[in-house]
């Protein structure tokens, strides 16, 4: 008779337990970090806003340069061409914008944000996860942009170049930064608020395009009343090196531009408790 020796099963493997940390403030800045440098539309739209800032200053500085004897003198002051090298916010403010509304918009189009909240029951640390990456990822590379259009387009325009230290200059390059450091935060909480894509960047257009182009059809005494208080003109006054009577202090009007994002933010958190994902 044949004897068969059974060999012993080899245990199953025990699933160990994920290494998952607290759920702390800390740890959910960690996570939207980690979102927001691995999608590839961030690093898409980031590198497009460096390039417009840059870019667009540089070449108005050279084409500026080269027209200098056909300029009025209006044109040939110190403020305006400051205003020159730094034009590439006027498209800058558009990627920002739209930026800020796909860091959040995004998730729910795809349905991720289930999984967030999800693991952030508390749900508002995901809102200020996202504001505490975004916006400084934001102030960084628009500063830096920033200054390279202003340095670049000054040494484009030779002997009439400005120099930093040339009145209201250091400010307009940091208020470009500041300006859309805060819109960036506002075109968030736009993103929070209306959920869709669509619909919050035809929301954020509105505000930045459409509400100054109705108001300058507005009889004058009217624009001096409302122009210089709308979200444009109030948080581009920062920068601005000149101004008129639909202008408003630059820290002032900067101060209800940031007033203007308080409120958004404070909207979209309130939503954000009261919705279901």
């Amino acid at each position: 008779m044949t004897t068969t020796t059974l060999t012993p099963a080899a245990p199953a493997p025990v699933a160990r337990p994920l290494d998952v940390g607290p759920v702390t403030q800390a740890n959910v800045i960690r996570s939207e970090w980690i979102k927001f440098r691995t999608v590839r539309s961030t690093v898409i739209v980031s590198a497009l806003t460096a390039l417009f800032m840059v870019g667009l200053g540089l070449l108005v500085s050279a084409i500026t340069h080269s027209r200098w004897d056909h300029l009025d003198p209006e044109e040939q002051l110190p403020y305006n061409l400051i205003r020159r090298s730094l034009v590439g916010v006027n498209l800058a403010q558009l990627t920002v914008g739209v930026l800020g509304v796909l860091v959040i918009t995004g998730e729910y189009t795809t349905g991720m944000i289930r999984a967030s909240l999800g693991a952030v029951p508390k749900r508002l640390p995901v809102l200020w996860g996202k504001v505490a990456v975004f916006a400084p990822v934001t102030f960084a590379l628009t500063l830096a942009a920033s200054f390279a259009a202003f340095l670049g387009g000054q040494a484009l325009l030779g002997s009439h170049g400005v120099a930093l230290s040339a009145p209201g200059a250091l400010r307009a390059v940091f208020g470009v930064a500041l300006y859309l450091t805060v819109l960036s935060v506002l075109a968030l909480a736009l993103g929070f608020i209306i959920r869709n894509t669509a619909g919050a960047i035809t929301a954020l257009f509105a505000l930045l395009l459409v509400l100054p182009a109705i108001a300058a059809a507005l009889p004058n005494n009217w624009q001096r009343a409302i122009v210089p208080y709308l979200p444009l003109n109030a948080g581009q006054a920062v920068f601005m090196t000149h101004r008129d009577t639909n202008t408003m202090h630059p820290w002032a009007g900067f101060a209800l531009f940031c007033g203007y994002a308080a409120v958004s933010i404070g909207a979209a958190a309130v939503l954000l408790r009261r919705r279901d994902a």
